[in-house]
């Protein structure tokens, strides 16, 4: 079952500040791999992040042929807020663009002020994962979909 904790949430809610965003990484349908900072990756809900995408490059171009990513958060200031080993944690999923009105505004919203002035016109694009597994950077596993 995934079910991302509120520590979790807390702390991906600052990573941006911070000066840890997370990183997305995807792959073509090829393999040819790709790995880009995502200031705006938030919860979206329990079992699903979120990130609103402006850059429109190869990360975004690669979800259409292969939505399967990684999402890596590492924080060793924080490390003792995580509830994981090491202070950081993978996120491993499966990507869609999202078109539905309600669903993009809440990534609009959840995204932060400071990637909101970036896209002041909300011309990206809205990308939702929903989480199937959680790993330590040992590569243990804390969650799994069922």
């Amino acid at each position: 079952m995934i079910q991302i904790t509120d520590a979790i949430r807390r702390l991906l809610e600052v990573a941006l500040e911070d000066g840890t965003p997370c990183l997305v990484g995807t792959a073509t349908s090829d393999g040819s791999p790709q790995i880009s900072p995502k200031g705006s990756l938030a919860v979206f809900d329990d079992e699903t992040l979120s990130y609103w995408e402006r850059s429109f490059r190869t990360s975004y171009e690669a979800l259409s042929e292969n939505p399967r990513v990684v999402v890596y958060y590492r924080n060793a200031a924080r490390a003792a807020e995580m509830p994981f080993r090491g202070g950081a944690v993978r996120f491993h999923g499966i990507a869609r663009v999202t078109t539905d009105e309600s669903e993009r505004e809440r990534v609009w919203q959840l995204g932060g002020r400071a990637e909101q002035e970036r896209d002041p016109e909300k011309k990206g694009a809205a990308v939702l994962i929903r989480i199937d597994l959680v790993e330590e950077l040992s590569g243990t596993v804390v969650m799994k979909r069922a």
